[in-house]
């Protein structure tokens, strides 16, 4: 599996600044809100920026420290992080098999976001493709934050073939393990499988880790260093065909 080293796509604001509540009103709260905008303007759940809108609304008052954002366009995510506050961001694009980007309809590149509360967060991002692909032209992609309190990741698994989906997925849950060595982990995202289902979500867990689900395609994964403590359905009104997913869990 490649890994990509991601400088310029890390967004933060400079070191010292002052934290807002998102990252410092309770150091040992972790919230993770995972999201799918459906904002490619290529699939017929788009609504136009006003997914944006409630994005940023729901971001706004569940406070998150952590935001995974599937199918989301490159232009998102400084109107996304500056919803957070104080917050790092990376961005990474879905791919064709030739290399080149996966684009929205208004010409910017498609793909996922990961934002973590400056406070928690790490300064350098990873990206990477998966090995395991289906037969689509469009490959698909993970992005972490590592090195921080915790290291967050987010990705969007393949929606073609179950198989190729619970693959990629223990490909990035074998990183998480390994990012958990030095620390907690949560890993979320639209994973494309359920619980229970053919195949089951819950064969890509870990030793060292659970799995909270929406009841249908969305997941959090947090390293057992994290307390689960509840979660929550979010509507999305309409905006989008996901609810937003909230997972809360204290540091342990």
């Amino acid at each position: 599996m490649s890994v990509r080293l991601v400088l310029g796509v890390v967004l933060g604001l400079v070191a010292g600044a002052v934290l807002p509540a998102s990252g410092a009103s309770a150091a040992t709260t972790v919230k993770v809100l995972q999201l799918n905008i459906c904002h490619s303007g290529l699939v017929g759940c788009f609504t136009g920026d006003r997914v944006i809108t409630k994005a940023r609304a729901v971001i706004g008052a569940n406070r998150p420290q952590v935001v995974s954002v599937n199918e989301a366009c490159a232009g998102d995510v400084e109107p996304l992080r500056q919803a957070m506050g104080a917050a790092r961001a990376v961005f990474v694009a879905a791919e064709h098999r030739n290399g080149t980007p996966v684009t929205c309809t208004n010409g910017q590149s498609y793909g996922n976001i990961i934002m973590v509360a400056e406070g928690l967060a790490g300064t350098t991002g990873q990206t990477g493709r998966y090995t395991s692909q289906d037969t689509s032209d469009e490959m698909r992609v993970w992005a972490c934050l590592p090195a921080g309190v915790l290291t967050a990741c987010t990705t969007h698994l393949s929606a073609r073939s179950g198989s190729s989906a619970l693959a990629q997925c223990g490909e990035l849950m074998a990183r998480a393990v390994g990012y958990a060595a030095s620390g907690p982990v949560v890993v979320a995202g639209d994973m494309n499988l359920r619980y229970q289902g053919n195949p089951n979500v819950q064969d890509c867990n870990r030793s060292g880790f659970y799995r909270k689900g929406d009841g249908s395609v969305q997941h959090v994964f947090a390293s057992t260093s994290l307390a689960f403590v509840s979660g929550t359905k979010i509507s999305m009104s309409g905006t989008t065909d996901h609810p937003a997913w909230l997972v809360t869990t204290t540091l342990s």
